[in-house]
């Protein structure tokens, strides 16, 4: 079936890897209350700093709770940060990038500079500010990547959109009579969204990086929790006695940003989106 799509042979084991490893971390998030073993938010004591056992394959932490569950359910709060942190820039910067490509003139100027303003700032700096202005929380990392994230998709899809306005079908079809509407969204926009739909890819490691950055930084998902970000910040005092604590979550962050590069590769050979 791979090879019926024209998938170049030496992608093939990137699309299926990615695919793989992105598969594990769904079905792990969604299976997590019956297959963790344990509560994730559970303390006990008596078992506080254990390394993996049979018990406990992944060690304890330091309020005693079974790092493996915690890893485990993880995986739901970090897969929907992966999510809907590019979700509401990609909507956003879709209708920003097909407006201005479209209507040009004042139109396309103003967006333009609004680009040109939020690119004057550090992106991460931006964002953290964001934050702070509303509050830790989830809720404030997601609006800050919509107000900050939305720029790099609008100006994809502006450039698509110049380009495939000035084609033969799309001045066919102003010939025809076809409403601005119809001929924005029906015609121009399917055919712009290639260099999107792999940017999404590449950009869900980058928010899933960030998310776990502001967590490990206290602006994110607030402990007790179970968020990667937030298990690296509680075990770095424990790194040289306790290394399991911030191994695990830290691979799983790894692990799913490589899963998430490897399909985005694969899915621009497969739309013919150039590097």
């Amino acid at each position: 079936m791979i090879a019926a799509l024209g998938l170049p042979v030496r992608r093939r084991p990137m699309l299926a890897i990615g695919s793989a490893l992105l598969l594990a971390f769904l079905l792990a998030a969604l299976l997590a209350p019956w297959i963790a073993p344990f509560d994730p938010i559970a303390q006990d004591g008596s078992i506080r700093l254990q390394p993996p056992s049979l018990a406990h394959p992944f060690g304890t932490d330091n309020f005693g709770r079974d790092v493996l569950s915690r890893v485990i359910w993880g995986a739901r709060i970090d897969l929907q940060i992966a999510v809907l942190g590019v979700l509401f820039p990609f909507l956003i910067g879709t209708a920003v990038g097909t407006l201005a490509g479209f209507f040009g003139g004042w139109i396309d100027a103003l967006f333009m500079r609004l680009i040109d303003v939020i690119l004057a700032f550090p992106f991460l700096v931006l964002m953290l500010s964001i934050i702070a202005i509303l509050g830790p929380g989830l809720t404030s990392f997601y609006i800050a990547m919509a107000l900050v994230g939305w720029v790099s998709y609008a100006r994809l899809i502006r450039a698509q959109i110049l380009v495939l306005k000035t084609q033969d079908f799309a001045v066919a079809a102003q010939s025809l009579g076809f409403s601005r509407t119809r001929i924005m969204f029906r015609h121009l926009l399917p055919n712009a969204l290639a260099g999107s739909l792999v940017f999404v890819m590449s950009d869900a490691v980058l928010v899933l990086l960030n998310g776990a950055a502001i967590s490990y930084l206290g602006l994110g998902v607030q402990p007790p929790l179970a968020e990667w970000g937030v298990m690296v910040a509680e075990g770095q005092a424990f790194i040289t006695t306790a290394w399991w604590i911030t191994l695990f979550p830290g691979l799983a962050i790894v692990t799913l940003a490589f899963g998430f590069s490897l399909l985005g590769d694969a899915l621009g050979d497969l739309l013919g989106v150039k590097e």
